[in-house]
């Protein structure tokens, strides 16, 4: 049966803007990196905190993903902290505008919204304990 998320799988326009996103700023860990010659496509696994990972891809001309306005299938990537504060200190240091935070109606978390460098929505949701 189901355990967990084992990884979601990410396809980018600039693996090097997004191992910066999902490495360096967000702390991933980068554990193997793979170029598929055939599909002449890069394949980068990253590792959450948590141990789920992110699986970044390219593919040449790979159409750009709706995300304005919101469209049928994937929404947004949600990732849980610990706390806000430290996050968006870190996310301004690097240029990354975030939306005002929010709480959540039914559970009182904070949180808020920024975009990965392609525009994927990400959410960051402050664990309630």
């Amino acid at each position: 049966m189901i355990v967990g998320l084992h990884h979601v799988a990410i396809i980018v326009t600039d693996l090097a803007a997004a191992r910066r996103f999902y490495c360096e700023v967000l702390g991933g860990r980068e554990m193997a990196a793979h170029y598929r010659a055939a599909r002449e496509s890069w394949k980068v696994d990253v590792q959450l905190p948590d141990g789920a990972q992110l699986e970044l891809f390219t593919f040449p001309a790979a159409p750009p993903r709706a995300s304005q306005p919101e469209a049928q299938g994937l929404r947004h990537l949600a990732l849980r902290v610990t706390a806000m504060a430290p996050l968006l200190q870190r996310l301004a240091q690097y240029g990354i505008p975030c939306e005002p935070l929010r709480v959540d109606e039914y559970t009182g978390a904070r949180y808020t919204f920024c975009r990965d460098p392609d525009g994927l929505p990400i959410e960051f949701y402050e664990a309630v304990m």
